[in-house]
């Protein structure tokens, strides 16, 4: 089967390789899909679940600094000790048999007599084997994350991703969207770090978008809605987790959009909210400050989570959707 998987990696990279100068973009995700699709084939775990746990680990990397640019398409990590072993001399070894007796977990995922941390189909194919042991069913394969990644959210995140790489059946959803409707009145500056009093000594970890009531709130990516509900700061608030682990925070609003719930797959410009004044003090207080959206974006670096400021995304998005606009 492996030998199997391998033709079909190697004939659709050689037809990628010739369409690279036409859109390297597409060519990525093409690349990318074609060796999803194939262990998939191999392994029987559907392509999604590789693509969401391939999505997770890059947003990883993006995040912080402890880990090296990937060399190819797939991101998954793993160390040079770890994959080639522990106690084995030789971190950089290749050798299948070497790797193995050392208790690496490297193996060779397209038949060319290497384990190599370079190539993509063998740490793709590395990943997939091990997720295979637990079994095909999402059940299963979560409990094979779990074990793998020992933490809740990451486990969340890729559960996410695998969701929306289903629903939509593409790697190609890299778009967003300004957060309110360029139609509706709105302003906004850089307020992110700015001092706040209200509930003690704290900064403000967003930018306000100040707009009147009831202005609809778009979400800004592909995404989960992962939470829902009060907090006596944000009031009626809203959190997206996107496919790059961020976390988007809509804040005071005054009404979330019908039938929207935890656990809901977005998309860019999707209406999610309305917004308001609320926050401040317990549920339902409102009119403490202007109607506004409290816009917030969260890096995630797989240990821990961290505000930056969303000013540059916003303006670029903005700009995205006045240029759309007027095409």
């Amino acid at each position: 089967m492996i030998m199997t998987a391998v033709l079909l990696i190697f004939g659709t990279a050689e037809t990628i390789t010739a369409d690279a100068e036409e859109d390297p973009e597409q060519d990525v995700y093409a690349e990318r899909m074609a060796l999803f699709k194939n262990m998939e084939t191999v392994t029987h775990i559907p392509w999604y679940w590789l693509a969401g746990a391939d999505a997770y680990e890059r947003g990883i990397r993006r995040a912080g600094n402890e880990r090296e640019e990937a060399e190819g398409v797939i991101s998954i990590y793993y160390s040079p000790k770890e994959w080639s072993g522990p106690l084995n001399p030789e971190f950089d070894a290749e050798n299948p048999v070497a790797v193995s007796m050392f208790n690496g977990v490297g193996l060779d995922g397209n038949g060319n007599g290497t384990a190599s941390l370079s190539e993509d189909a063998d740490v793709l194919y590395t990943f997939a084997d091990y997720l295979s042991g637990y079994g095909y069913d999402d059940n299963n394969i979560r409990k094979g994350l779990w074990d793998y990644y020992k933490r809740d959210q990451a486990v969340r995140s890729i559960t996410n991703h695998a969701r929306i790489y289903r629903k939509y059946g593409t790697l190609d959803l890299d778009d967003h969207a300004f957060p309110v409707p360029l139609r509706y009145n709105y302003s906004y500056n850089s307020t992110w770090g700015d001092s706040r009093g209200w509930g003690g000594r704290r900064i403000h970890e967003g930018t306000d978008i100040f707009a009147d009531y009831r202005t609809p709130v778009l979400a800004t990516s592909y995404g989960v809605v992962e939470l829902t509900g009060w907090n006596k700061y944000g009031g009626w608030r809203l959190g997206i987790r996107d496919l790059t682990n961020t976390y988007h925070y809509f804040g005071h609003l005054t009404s979330y959009e019908e039938g929207l719930e935890k656990g809901d797959i977005v998309a860019p410009g999707d209406t999610i909210g309305y917004v308001g004044s609320s926050g401040y003090g317990p549920p339902g207080t409102e009119g403490k400050f202007p109607p506004h959206l409290h816009y917030g974006m969260y890096r995630d670096n797989g240990y821990s989570e961290w505000s930056f400021d969303p000013y540059p995304s916003l303006k670029s998005w903005e700009k995205q959707a006045k240029k759309d606009a007027s095409a």
